[in-house]
């Protein structure tokens, strides 16, 4: 398993595109996510206090993630959060708009707010089921307005709250009322020998296709990819992707040009950046062939294993990428929570050097 056919860029340096979101002095922060409002500068992160699990924190940007406000009030529920929670957007039939919040494992809630995350709700189960990376990914289908569906993982512990570990496996739930309520979990995929989790959903630029690409846990095999091209009714069998999209919890954007940017943990085997924040630069026909992309871009190089980079990344009107990740930042530090801000044509106007792994 080698590529060479591809560079990479170092961003770890770049200490002016940096911002902090929130640090504090021995205590863990990582796993956000974010959503970026429709006024194209106004951000909302989540995360939880604590390694994967803990109250949730939420913060707000109102100048596209360049500076960040104090830890927001929440509902007292969200410190009984029990894994990484996630935010979406979610828009009903009749333009309802509402923010979503989600936290994982038996059951799995879901918070609301329809004030653009001014007030919320509590947490409270959306059915008698549970999951891991609860939900990993909200994406829009065509079936009609308001209908959605939200993509997670689980390993048999938590779906029926069986409490016994065994193949990870992905799955769908859906919602026809704007977010309010959620189906019952569907299997989507499942592999002989891998373990996929984490499902990172995209949108083919035709609109006509939805790929979930997903981390590999076994660490036996390169990440994976399935297709749908009937709204999620029905999934291609799981194909390994190029090692250069070889990570963990793939969030994807296309940027003003179609080309799509994935930001993951990298975890390719040999790789000069394996255990860090990266990005990837290619085509959505990549997905398909395996092609290895244009390049790779190392957004910040963590110093403790491969502790990081559960990211939210936002596209701005004018064509800037902001992600939001946690990491092992500062040698020696607990993890905190850092935003970078990033063009691809200034990235590509930085020294390169060729990426190699295997």
């Amino acid at each position: 398993m080698i590529s060479m056919a591809i560079p990479w860029f170092d961003l770890d340096g770049m200490t002016e595109w940096h911002t902090v979101v929130d640090r504090e002095p021995g205590v863990y922060l990582g796993h956000p996510t974010t959503v970026l409002l429709e006024d194209g500068k106004t951000i909302l992160t989540v995360y939880p206090k604590g390694h994967g699990r803990g109250p949730i924190i939420l913060k707000r940007s109102d100048d596209g993630g360049r500076t960040w406000s104090e830890r927001l009030p929440v509902p007292e529920s969200w410190a009984t959060s029990k894994e990484t929670p996630t935010i979406h957007r979610v828009v009903d039939r009749d333009g309802v708009r509402r923010l979503i919040v989600f936290s994982g494992l038996y059951p799995i809630r879901m918070a609301i707010s329809e004030n653009d995350g001014e007030t919320w709700s509590e947490l409270e189960p959306i059915g008698d089921f549970g999951g891991i990376v609860a939900m990993a990914s909200v994406i829009a289908l065509r079936d009609g307005p308001g209908h959605y569906a939200a993509f997670f993982h689980d390993d048999g512990r938590f779906l029926r709250n069986a409490g016994v570990a065994g193949k990870f496996e992905v799955f769908q739930t859906v919602s026809r009322d704007g977010g309010l309520t959620w189906s019952e979990p569907a299997l989507v995929t499942t592999h002989p020998s891998a373990h996929l989790c984490e499902p990172g959903a995209v949108r083919s630029p035709d609109g006509k296709e939805i790929a979930l690409l997903l981390r590999e846990n076994s660490r036996r095999h390169r990440s994976f990819v399935v297709f749908s091209d009937d709204e999620g009714k029905t999934w291609t069998p799981p194909q390994e992707l190029s090692l250069a999209l070889t990570g963990d919890r793939h969030v994807a954007r296309y940027a003003p040009d179609g080309r799509l940017v994935v930001s993951f943990r990298d975890m390719a085997p040999g790789s000069p950046t394996w255990g860090d924040w990266v990005a990837w630069v290619g085509r959505y026909e990549d997905l398909h062939t395996g092609g290895d992309g244009e390049y790779r871009i190392r957004l910040k190089d963590n110093h403790h294993s491969a502790d990081c980079a559960y990211p939210g990344v936002e596209l701005l009107p004018d064509g800037t990428f902001v992600a939001v990740t946690y990491g092992h930042w500062t040698e020696g530090e607990a993890p905190y929570v850092l935003a970078i801000h990033f063009r691809l044509d200034e990235v590509e106007q930085l020294p390169k050097q060729d990426w190699v792994a295997g």
